[in-house]
């Protein structure tokens, strides 16, 4: 009887210390789930932080800002190379500028550009580009179909975009391309025109006529490469 007694004594401590040490690692348990959630929650908060400050961000905030300016090189189809450029913000305060360089003869989007400037800054930047080629002011849906339907010509000879001009393009927001009946014409004379352009290498270049020689036939196009 004595030592069923000492054993229900050590069964009832046994018992008692497993509910002691249970509790203590269900404590540490829902303390850890705890600094995980917050954690997770200033990571969240950092990396929309840091999207804030990146181009794609720049561009998300921008995107409801009014626009200020729209702006394109005055004969670009003459010339066949030019900018177009997107302003957004108010006339006092800072604005984020995308810009893209444009060949309509068979490159399409070459370049682009997201950037937010002073006021100061963007007209400085206009003006200089006003002395080169002039610029002339332009409705943001003609804008926006111009770029879209370029894209879509240069596509089709296999030149794609710039990386980034999805980015710059989704700076027009909710401006409509469609309110724009204008019917664009690329190439020159009816044909695409490859010229090389400065600085580029002339392997890439041959590639380039190569590709357009497969597609189009020695006689679909035009092109001028540097020696």
């Amino acid at each position: 009887m004595d030592r069923l007694g000492a054993a229900l004594a050590r069964l009832g401590k046994s018992s008692s210390e497993s509910v002691v040490v249970t509790g203590a690692s269900n404590l540490a348990a829902r303390r850890a789930a705890k600094a995980n959630r917050r954690k997770a929650i200033v990571a969240q908060k950092r990396k929309a932080e840091a999207a804030g400050s990146t181009p794609a961000g720049q561009v998300a905030r921008a995107a409801a800002l009014p626009v200020r300016d729209c702006l394109c090189t005055e004969n670009l189809f003459e010339i066949g190379m030019g900018t177009l450029t997107l302003a957004r913000g108010s006339t006092a305060g800072s604005v984020v500028v995308g810009a893209c360089l444009l060949d309509t003869f068979c490159r399409g989007v070459k370049d682009v550009m997201i950037r937010t400037m002073s006021g100061e800054e963007f007209e400085a930047y206009v003006d200089k580009l006003d002395d080169a080629t002039p610029l002339v002011p332009v409705d943001p849906g003609h804008a926006r179909k111009l770029l879209r339907d370029l894209t879509r010509w240069s596509g089709s000879l296999g030149f794609q975009p710039h990386r980034d001009f999805a980015t710059v393009e989704r700076l027009f927001g909710d401006v409509d391309p469609q309110a724009c009946d204008t019917t664009f014409e690329f190439g020159m004379n009816g044909k695409p025109l490859y010229t090389s352009g400065p600085g580029e290498a002339s392997a890439a270049s041959r590639r380039d006529v190569e590709q357009l020689r497969a597609q189009l036939g020695p006689d679909g196009f035009h092109y001028m490469v540097a020696v």
